[in-house]
């Protein structure tokens, strides 16, 4: 076998994947209503042609002569041919049949999702949810190699390399520390002011004001493009074609100004990986919380940066013709950074964001490794949240229906959120050693993040391991450290904690 012929079956999954993403793409943004069940065949159908290909004929033989023929490989062959390696080794476990009808299950899945939320019933959901949980349970066993729970397995397919064991302390030691903030604040601190937060702001004036922003900050809209959606996401296809999409708020403009510089992060990644590695799979990010880094450093780290306001500020009030003229910018500026109990997490503040992460990893692992019995899970959920933020959801919607995650059978997912934010503090850290960070973001010029950003962990794609991309990049590994001491700094500031 020659490497150009291996390359070339590559390529054409790829291409299968990527369309894959695109009517996925389409089924959140713009597909109707009725179209759900031909959907669902239509993806089951190419799902089952990609997967074909991948455990095929050309891929076997591939996998067993250039295990054997490895120096016949050029670098990057040898690169493309260890990801497709264990990619075919997780693909092969399962009967295509059943990957088959687990993507169909998917498909007609997240139906019953936006029905259950509209009824704000879990029940309706359940179902479905129960179907996509018994194919992971079927799937487990498959897929495991050393992992010690199913729950590992799970974690795996997200983050290589991370183990429950692992989580389980970092979660601890974070969870503790931002409980601990917040008593302070809530002991010593002086509470922002932030009624202005929900003046009227048009959906057009946020779109003028956030576009701008965004393009200054690295996102390129020759290479994308922004949409509505229920739940916000980004999905590339290529290095130069990456989505984003947000939902709006008029008086409460902070939903999408934020999620906008969330999602604009995932696609900054994607636009700068290094375009050898087009049509392979090492040209998307090499994990989620690698990804979720990118996007949170630019939502948290760069977006509670009283320089990147300040400079900003003006613009904004520009945009809104008048509407903040009366609200100078501390004041402008505490108000964005207030925390408090929020039930949903895409509108969480920067201090309480992690713990509903934490909460949905311990669900999840309650799924997995306790068993727990799913009309269970409401109450579950409630609990948890009572029990970590003090808050009880008084129906399913703004409890445990608001994430699209699980609709999708991503199970394991959620805690790469986290690890993101833990990365993009380090991250931070670390480029304060190369950079003025707060003069960069009161500049003009804000491409000196952008690129080295691209330097230290997008041009790698997943050619890279996670641990090994923020080894290289901070000089250690995870540190979670650095994401309270930088809880502590922005919010002791804000609230004027002495």
């Amino acid at each position: 076998m020659k490497e150009k012929e291996f390359l070339q079956e590559v390529k054409e999954i790829n291409l299968l994947e990527s369309t894959l993403a695109l009517t996925e793409w389409d089924r959140q943004t713009g597909m109707p209503e009725k179209a759900t069940d031909y959907r669902a065949e239509q993806d089951a159908y190419l799902y089952k042609l990609m997967f074909e290909k991948s455990t095929g004929p050309v891929i076997r033989e591939a996998m067993s002569y250039f295990g054997e023929h490895r120096d016949e490989l050029s670098e990057l062959g040898q690169q493309v041919y260890d990801k497709v390696k264990e990619n075919y080794d997780n693909d092969i476990a399962i009967p295509a049949d059943r990957m088959e009808a687990y993507t169909r299950e998917t498909s007609k899945a997240y139906s019953a999702w936006i029905d259950a939320r509209k009824a704000e019933n879990f029940q309706l959901f359940k179902k479905s949810l129960e179907n996509l949980i018994a194919f992971k349970k079927e799937f487990i066993p498959l897929w495991r190699k050393e992992e010690k729970t199913p729950y590992d397995v799970l974690l795996g397919k997200y983050e290589p390399e991370l183990t429950v064991e692992t989580l389980d302390k970092v979660f601890s030691e974070v969870r503790d520390g931002i409980i601990a903030i917040r008593k302070t604040i809530e002991e010593r601190g002086i509470a922002p002011e932030t009624d202005f937060l929900s003046r009227l702001v048009s959906k057009e004036q946020q779109k003028e004001f956030i576009t701008k922003v965004v393009e200054e900050l690295g996102y390129d809209f020759s290479k994308g493009r922004l949409d509505d959606t229920v739940h916000p996401f980004m999905t590339g296809f290529n290095r130069n074609d990456t989505r984003i999409t947000t939902r709006w708020n008029e008086n409460d403009f902070k939903m999408a100004v934020f999620g906008i510089i969330h999602e604009q992060g995932h696609g900054q990644y994607e636009q700068n990986i290094d375009p050898k590695f087009d049509y392979t799979p090492l040209t998307g990010g090499v994990s989620m919380g690698i990804h979720e880094s990118q996007s949170l450093f630019q939502e948290i780290i760069v977006g509670s940066n009283r320089a990147f306001w300040k400079k900003q500020y003006p613009f904004f009030q520009e945009v809104t013709q008048g509407t903040f003229d009366d609200i100078d910018f501390e004041t402008f500026y505490h108000g964005l950074k207030e925390t408090h109990a929020n039930f949903i997490r895409i509108e969480a503040d920067t201090l309480t964001y992690v713990l509903h992460i934490i909460i949905r990893y311990e669900m999840e692992k309650a799924i997995f490794n306790e068993n727990v019995n799913l009309d269970t899970l409401p109450e579950l959920w409630n609990a948890k949240y009572e029990e970590y933020l003090g808050i009880r959801p008084s129906n399913d919607l703004e409890g445990i229906l608001q994430d699209v995650h699980w609709a999708g059978g991503d199970f394991g997912y959620f805690p790469s959120y986290a690890l993101g934010y833990m990365y993009a503090a380090q991250l931070k850290h670390a480029m304060d050693k190369d950079l003025d960070f707060d003069a960069v973001l009161a500049s003009d010029d804000y491409s000196p993040i952008k690129n080295w950003l691209n330097e230290k962990i997008r041009q790698y794609g997943a050619s890279r391991k996670p641990k090994q991309l923020i080894f290289d990049a901070t000089g250690e590994d995870l540190n979670p450290k650095y994401l309270l001491d930088y809880l502590r700094q922005i919010y002791f500031d804000v609230y004027q904690v002495e």
